[in-house]
């Protein structure tokens, strides 16, 4: 029997952390060298974006690792679990998943509290900056690495033994849109993602036992 997932908080104190001040800092910094050599503001939040999304493919695994967490199911479990842990085990705060769309391929993620932060005021100039876009980009990475096919869960649930000596992975990467909608740097009354399934791809790996 797998154990069981581990709460936000236990995952909090498994990660080993740098000084907060000193993490709000160093990111304040990056910003602000991308906007002296990028310029361009909308740049600047795809770069950030990017940067995101390349951290967010690379914390799925660890995140995996100490969570035991099993690969999520579908969108809905995903956003949930990226919410009340991801966030938690990475940032130390938990966020929260609202306004559902009716086919369920749409929610919001509300962040009441933001480390990113802390000591930062946007000037006049940088208004249309995505101040905290790296997070965006983290979702997108993370979500479009979270997820696998009940078919798959079932398979593994099995002893190895019974798994046949050809076995195709059907995996699942889900394709998402990220956007802020509300932002406290702007005066608004809590940090609010709205996150959008896009397309779902299947992609079929296969496994051979070499025994």
């Amino acid at each position: 029997m797998p154990p069981a997932p581990k709460s936000g908080d236990a995952l909090f104190a498994s990660v080993d952390r740098v000084n907060a001040e000193l993490f709000t800092l160093t990111y304040g910094a990056i910003v602000r060298q991308l906007l002296t050599d990028l310029e361009e503001v909308e740049e600047v939040n795809k770069q950030l974006d990017q940067m995101g999304y390349n951290i967010g493919t690379r914390l799925v695994d660890e995140f995996l690792a100490k969570s035991n967490v099993s690969r999520c199911v579908d969108f809905k479990e995903t956003a949930d679990v990226i919410a009340k842990l991801g966030f938690k085990m990475f940032l130390g705060v938990t966020a929260t998943v609202t306004n559902w769309d009716a086919e369920g391929t749409s929610c919001s993620l509300v962040l009441e509290d933001n480390p990113l932060v802390d000591f930062v005021e946007l000037p006049d100039t940088c208004q249309g900056l995505q101040y905290c876009n790296l997070l965006s980009g983290v979702i997108r990475g993370g979500i479009g690495n979270v997820i696998l096919s009940n078919v798959v869960l079932k398979l593994f649930q099995n002893a190895y033994s019974q798994l046949p000596e050809t076995l195709t992975v059907n995996m699942v990467s889900m394709k998402t849109e990220v956007t802020w909608v509300r932002d406290m740097l702007r005066g608004d009354d809590a940090y609010e993602m709205r996150v959008k399934l896009i397309k779902q791809i299947p992609e079929e790996y296969p496994y051979k036992d070499d025994d």
